[in-house]
């Protein structure tokens, strides 16, 4: 995270969203991702394919959501398919967090597809970023 929030720059909190978008982009584990950045910043060649998302992550995190009347930011949503996909791997996550509580493992999925979806769906809590994906999903095609 310190190599992204000294290259974006940002917040803890952002490189961490950033990260978590990029690999989503990349269907990669966050580790995998994180791990290329750092061999990145020491000189090794980080994928073009990678970069890119990394890139794309980071423009998104800067671009301001346009606003409705109520002041509450909207942008782009994701196909419902990609909504559905990201809703599904989170309640999958919960479960499993549930199931087994001490498992590091499980709570790293847990936080990885939480982030995932708040990036996702523009929100800055699990709790927001899971009623949108709800509405989304239940509104008119």
């Amino acid at each position: 995270m310190g190599v992204v929030m000294a290259l974006a720059p940002c917040g803890a909190r952002e490189a961490r969203l950033v990260l978590a978008a990029a690999a989503e982009l990349l269907h990669v584990p966050v580790a995998d991702l994180a791990a290329a950045v750092v061999a990145g910043a020491h000189g090794a060649p980080v994928p073009a394919r990678w970069e890119r998302a990394l890139r794309r992550a980071v423009e998104a995190l800067r671009s301001p959501l346009p606003t409705t009347e109520g002041g509450r930011g909207v942008g782009l949503l994701p196909s419902r398919a990609r909504t559905e996909d990201a809703l599904a791997r989170f309640r999958a996550s919960r479960e499993r967090l549930a199931a087994a509580p001490g498992d590091a493992t499980a709570r790293s999925a847990m936080d990885d597809t939480a982030y995932t979806l708040c990036v996702l769906m523009g929100r800055s809590t699990v709790h927001e970023a899971v009623a949108a994906a709800e509405r989304h999903l239940a509104g008119p095609d």
